[in-house]
């Protein structure tokens, strides 16, 4: 078969796949969002009572789509100082003989801070945007991996915990993989997307954080991907070595990345509610996110 037939037979592939995923309403992404940040969880600190309901939720979801579990149990349960984290991690194994041993890992953080500032009687930091919406785009994604069954190499789905106390969950991975860190090829790491910042003026970006920074190929991938089918607006401004944000080591792709690992940082910037009480659902762009969470899965994908 010539090339340019395999090129087309692929794009093909991939506007079926990209359609596939808009059975994945902004109102699904939005039953995950309510339920994560509602006030019954508190804020999601990790290892309290809210962020174990929280990661039975997540289990849940992985045992709807069919995502086995990563081991024996979807808990990879992890000590430090005063606490015990646990992240939930599932498994999809991949569909090609030679690839499948190779490990994309797509990740989020589920955590969040608890309880925030009292504000009107109010002190429970729900944490809609960091990161039930990460999550939920997370959630999504996986689902439509795991009903496909197309992936061929094998994709590891980690919500990790203790993402706000210094990216421990993350960290107790890398430093603990049942599968080596060798055999993984990149990290998608999803931390907010569902808010626009003060730097633009619609829904239609999103920001990329470390995508050339350990490989050209997996950047061109996301450049490509992203014109064959979104035209989103990829904003580098924080992928500046010299950024005095440092947002490129300060969410749980960081771990993967000093190990050398490929990692991508999706990302909408910073907004007047973060790590407040007022970090609320109804504040949230679904579509953004739905928007997004397509262009993470065929980039994965």
């Amino acid at each position: 078969m010539k090339l340019k037939t395999l090129l087309l037979a692929g794009l093909f592939i991939q506007i079926a796949f990209a359609q596939d995923f808009e059975k994945v309403k902004p109102q699904d992404l939005r039953s995950s969002v309510d339920f994560l940040s509602s006030d019954v969880l508190k804020g999601r600190e990790t290892a309290t009572q809210g962020e174990l309901v929280a990661a039975q939720f997540i289990r849940s979801k992985f045992i709807e789509a069919g995502i086995k579990p990563y081991f024996n149990t979807y808990f990879d349960t992890f000590e430090s100082t005063r606490f015990k984290g646990v992240n939930v991690v599932g498994f999809i194994e991949g569909s090609d003989p030679e690839l499948k041993d190779e490990i994309v890992i797509l990740g989020a953080h589920y955590d969040h801070i608890g309880l925030g500032p009292k504000v009107k009687n109010d002190s429970i930091a729900n944490g809609a945007n960091d990161n039930a919406s990460g999550t939920a785009a997370v959630l999504a994604i996986a689902n439509r991996l795991a009903r496909l069954g197309t992936n061929k190499r094998s994709v590891i789905v980690a919500l990790f915990s203790g993402e706000e106390k210094g990216l421990l969950g993350s960290k107790y991975y890398a430093e603990n993989p049942i599968y080596p860190l060798e055999n993984t090829i990149a990290n998608l790491n999803v931390d907010m997307i569902g808010r626009i910042d003060d730097y633009h003026d619609n829904s239609d970006y999103v920001y990329l954080i470390g995508s050339d920074r350990l490989s050209t190929e997996l950047h061109q991938i996301s450049e490509d991907v992203n014109k064959q089918h979104f035209n989103l607006e990829l904003d580098y401004k924080f992928n500046e070595e010299d950024d005095p944000n440092r947002y490129y080591y300060r969410s749980d792709h960081y771990n993967f990345a000093k190990n050398n690992i490929p990692v991508i940082f999706y990302f909408n910037g910073i907004h007047a509610d973060y790590h407040k009480t007022s970090d609320t659902v109804d504040k949230i762009h679904f579509k953004k996110i739905q928007k997004i969470s397509r262009y993470i899965f065929l980039t994965a994908w």
